[in-house]
């Protein structure tokens, strides 16, 4: 007679996973790790105490969102801080976040736009007192919950995979009083216009604020580089 008993669960091997998956793209988004040097699969396995059987699962997935490299016979690292690379990624940014914009210009209701208007008046007030993290991740929920307004859920996961990737920049970038106070004039830009329902102004506004940004680049590019191999 077969059993028809339900299979079990092992809940603490997706446990596992998805813990060493916070973990390692916390510390490859903030280039814990120097770029194209390999990781040592051995020695991560041993500090997150699992086999590299679940370790490589993680890896992998990084390396599909882009966040790490895999070359065959030298193994994983983390992604160089390639300005080539980085201009192409700014580029798409800036084509999701300008149809961001569009989107919830037009689909987002009234009570949604004023809690995103109210939000981010509130995280205006005490951008200057924050950490330069905390002034990253601010930035990145503000774009972010645009994106979802758009009613889009591709827009908005492609758009937070290319914010995990810009993470270190956008951290570096934070560190400046003027990158800062900058930031918060262009998003209040950019929502007075989705206020008003002009989509025509609320694309505007965001690409000249996605573009600027791209225009920094190299500066920020250089300060990041430095870091990575001069520390």
């Amino acid at each position: 007679m077969m059993n028809s008993s339900k299979p079990i669960v092992r809940k603490s091997s997706n446990s596992s996973v998805d813990r060493i998956y916070e973990r390692l793209k916390q510390m490859a988004m903030n280039y814990k790790f120097r770029p194209g040097e390999p990781l040592n699969e051995v020695e991560l396995a041993a500090s997150f105490g699992v086999s590299r059987t679940p370790l490589r699962e993680v890896l992998n997935r990084l390396v599909a969102e882009g966040l790490l490299d895999f070359v065959p016979r030298r193994g994983f690292s983390c992604r160089a801080l390639d300005t080539k690379m980085i201009f192409d990624l700014y580029e798409v940014r800036c084509g999701l976040e300008m149809m961001s914009a569009k989107l919830a210009t037009e689909r987002a209701t009234d009570a949604e736009v004023s809690t995103l208007v109210t939000l981010w008046k509130t995280a205006s007030q005490k951008f200057g007192e924050l950490s330069p993290l905390e002034c990253a991740q601010c930035d990145e929920r503000f774009h972010e919950q645009i994106a979802t307004l758009s009613r889009n859920a591709e827009l908005l996961h492609s758009l937070q995979a290319i914010n995990a990737r810009a993470h270190y920049l956008r951290l570096i970038s934070m560190e400046k009083v003027h990158y800062r106070h900058n930031t918060c004039d262009e998003h209040q830009l950019i929502l007075k216009a989705i206020q008003k329902r002009n989509v025509e102004a609320a694309v505007n506004c965001m690409s000249a604020h996605v573009s600027l940004r791209q225009e920094q680049l190299v500066e920020v590019i250089k300060e990041g580089i430095a870091r990575l191999y001069m520390t």
